[in-house]
């Protein structure tokens, strides 16, 4: 059986953290999407339906019977045994998008080639207790209680490595570390969520921090750090300063003081020292956030909204984004001042201006940045960055029109 999860127009409304990556592949909680179907359907071979660029990476297969899977949907017990309890044919739906179908090969190689098949008959999944991502901001949104899903998921009829007695710990009951993990002098309060330390972490002197809390494997929380609820730090970050309810993807570095709040950091990102993003307005007014779907700003209907950077992104230090601030991929952000709160892919400047950032000049720097992780820039990630380069020329104004 193949698991294979699919992009739909919520693709767009995510950007740009899927520019480079499937719906799918979005961390919150302490797991991808991906990872936590899964997790749920072992026996799965897991394939994608994604942008045509993206195929060679992520590369759709399929057998005689399928499970169809909306990428922005994420497992709960309730949806994972409507989905095993489905016969061919069948359908689940929520508000008439697609959310889990059974279909066998020629229905799938028909979807894919896009030619009509008979129609599914569907069932509405209203009442039933799951979450999906359908904006930005529901990534930090509903970091809380994915982290807590995750938890239950990944720890359950295991038992956690004993804390140092060094620390101070609150709901000890509701602290999980793995195996390598380094948690020293430090005060962790899970009374309001679970805190899960990831392998071979690393919780430096003097860190707080407050569940529901993920620290992914390999990352390290720098000393005198202040570590929110609804905070996921992904795999192999560094984070120090204080920050609230945020997810990093992975691979990114905030290292140094300075404030996060309710954003979302892509991977191979780094905020200089001293950077702070404001997640409220001085007016308390709602925020509006660039829509790339729109090609303008929109309401979100949220009083809370901070940064959101795409992957290979860079601010310089005692950086200033204001409240609601996307950034692109591939940007490189400097400069007194607030710069503007939507930078297009692929920019370079502040302030005072941009101009575009050439391709060959971020590949070395992407180059020597993910070297330092054991990761190289291959072929084809290439490949896809260029195809981002060109479909995003539309937001850098200052470029010539041919």
């Amino acid at each position: 059986m193949h698991l294979i999860l699919f992009d739909d127009e919520t693709r767009d409304h995510l950007l740009p953290f899927t520019y480079l990556k499937p719906v799918c592949e979005l961390r919150l909680g302490v797991l991808r999407i991906r990872e936590k179907w899964a997790h749920w359907f072992p026996e799965a071979e897991v394939a994608f339906i994604t942008q045509d660029y993206l195929a060679e990476t992520y590369p759709i297969d399929y057998s005689d019977s399928n499970i169809l899977i909306n990428g922005s949907a994420l497992p709960s017990p309730q949806l994972c045994t409507l989905i095993r309890q489905m016969e061919s044919n069948e359908a689940l739906l929520q508000d008439g998008e697609l959310i889990a179908a059974k279909l066998d090969g020629e229905q799938i190689r028909r979807l894919i080639e896009d030619e009509d098949f008979d129609e599914l008959k569907g069932f509405d999944l209203e009442g039933t207790d799951y979450l999906k991502i359908n904006r930005l901001w529901d990534l930090f949104a509903h970091n809380a209680r994915a982290i807590q899903d995750d938890v239950e998921l990944l720890t359950k009829g295991r038992s956690s490595q004993v804390l140092s007695h060094t620390n101070q710990v609150i709901a000890r009951e509701n602290v999980f570390v793995e195996p390598g993990a380094r948690v020293e002098c430090s005060t962790l309060n899970a009374e309001n969520g679970p805190i899960y330390i990831g392998r071979e972490a690393h919780v430096m002197e003097g860190a707080l921090l407050r569940g529901p809390l993920a620290l992914c494997e390999r990352s390290t929380v720098k000393m005198g750090a202040k570590i929110y609820g609804g905070t996921t730090i992904g795999p192999v970050c560094k984070v120090g300063g204080e920050v609230s309810s945020t997810v990093f993807q992975g691979y990114a570095n905030k290292a140094h003081d300075g404030y996060l709040g309710d954003s979302v950091i892509g991977e191979w990102c780094n905020l200089g020292a001293d950077t702070n993003c404001s997640n409220l307005k001085n007016n308390y007014d709602e925020v509006k956030l660039w829509s790339y779907v729109d090609k303008g700003f929109r309401k979100t209907g949220q009083q809370f909204c901070g940064l959101f950077m795409g992957d290979h992104s860079k601010c310089g230090i005692n950086t200033m984004f204001n409240t609601g601030t996307v950034v692109g991929i591939s940007a490189n952000v400097f400069g007194d001042g607030f710069p503007r709160n939507f930078i297009p892919s692929f920019s370079w400047g502040g302030p005072g201006g941009f101009q575009t950032y050439r391709t060959d000049k971020a590949f070395q720097t992407m180059e020597r940045v993910m070297a330092r992780r054991g990761k190289e820039l291959d072929i084809p990630d290439r490949l896809v960055l260029l195809r981002v380069f060109e479909d995003t020329a539309q937001y850098r104004s200052w470029e010539p029109n041919d």
